[in-house]
């Protein structure tokens, strides 16, 4: 995230906004060369996505949402800092109760930490704040540092998850189908709906509001925020880039009729073959405690070992308080390998703490 504690020894900070339309081929070049090194003290070990796919993904246009990224400028030009941002297009479908928030991620190069850069990159995030009456900020942090500097800027954990991690050698197949078996029972009266690859644009259509009524019942302890929701415009981008690189979105549905009772989705990326990335579970209030979690998990987890055998780890990330999924993760194997804060802070905060922080005439946007 962003340096830890106050600079002892500031120097002036340059900041320049970067258009990834308008981005120079130098310009780019820094960007992803900052963005390499970025991803090896943030991820270490992790696989690291390629330059093409990154400034695609950076290239992408965002139908419901507006981007704005800032990146500090070192003494020999190279990209030291960064501050992203982004929030709900006013004027789009379901935009109202996105009005008060803005998200916010970024950081600074190991080397140029405590010297007036992160405060250079907050003082952009309170123009933006500003300028497009946002009240809120949320800001993600996952290294010891980066929680310590929210906490000293004044923002408020509001959210804790645990992303999780298994591994399918682990997996007792013959648990997993009684799982299927009981949670897929006929005496609940359920009808089974599974998609693998991708799932139809129509079908998409009468599923995103079903989804979006799971989805925004997820527990997330004291965040405030806007209505969880799935967006059916961000499915034909999500699929287009599939389609150049090769993956699969995969959904398990039980309904009730009509009513969608349980749901469990993951997805996979040719990419990094070996992993799947388990997205939502959820089930519905009135049939929660039968066993339909434990069901459609089972389900999904065969049919990606179906279709993908040489998967061998499996991603999904948990709120702290969502107990029940939890122990099911426990029980298939699951095992924490990162624990992320979700934190919270407004524009007086953010002035009160940028107020003590000295800056020099010097210190520009470009």
């Amino acid at each position: 995230m962003l340096e830890p504690r106050a600079a002892h020894s500031r120097h002036t900070v340059t900041t320049t906004v970067f258009d990834p339309q308008r981005a120079s081929e130098a310009d780019w070049d820094r960007f992803l060369a900052y963005w390499r090194l970025r991803s090896a003290e943030d991820h270490p070990g992790e696989p690291v996505q390629p330059d093409a796919d990154r400034r695609r993904e950076v290239l992408k246009t965002a139908p419901l949402y507006a981007f704005h990224r800032v990146l500090a400028v070192g003494e020999h030009g190279e990209f030291i800092g960064s501050l992203s941002t982004s929030f709900r297009r006013p004027g789009t479908p379901g935009s109202e109760p996105f009005a008060p928030f803005i998200d916010a991620w970024g950081g600074v190069l190991l080397p140029h930490r405590r010297r007036g850069v992160a405060s250079a990159l907050l003082r952009t995030l309170l123009a933006q704040m500003e300028q497009h009456g946002k009240s809120i900020a949320t800001i993600k942090a996952h290294m010891p540092g980066g929680h310590a500097f929210l906490r000293a800027i004044g923002a408020s954990e509001k959210h804790r998850s645990v992303e999780n991690r298994m591994r399918f050698d682990g997996l007792d197949w013959q648990e997993l189908a009684r799982w299927r078996t009981e949670g897929f029972a006929p005496a609940h009266g359920l009808r089974a709906e599974v998609h693998a690859g991708r799932v139809p644009h129509e079908r998409l259509a009468a599923l995103v509001g079903p989804m979006s009524s799971l989805f925004d019942d997820a527990p997330t302890s004291g965040l405030q925020r806007p209505p969880f929701r799935y967006d059916l415009e961000d499915f034909a981008p999500w699929y287009a880039e599939m389609d150049r690189r090769g993956g699969e979105h995969f959904l398990v549905l039980l309904l009730d009729g009509d009513e969608l009772a349980a749901m469990c989705e993951a997805s996979w990326n040719a990419r990094y073959p070996d992993r799947m990335s388990q997205r939502l579970t959820a089930v519905s209030r009135k049939w929660r405690g039968k066993g339909l979690a434990k069901g459609v998990k089972a389900a999904m987890l065969q049919l990606v070992r179906e279709r993908h055998p040489e998967v061998t780890l499996a991603i999904t990330s948990n709120a702290e308080v969502n107990a029940p999924m939890l122990a099911i993760n426990h029980r298939l194997g699951f095992a924490p390998y990162r624990h992320d804060g979700l934190y919270q802070v407004g524009t007086q905060s953010l002035r009160d703490f940028l107020a003590t922080r000295s800056t020099t005439p010097e210190e520009a946007s470009r």
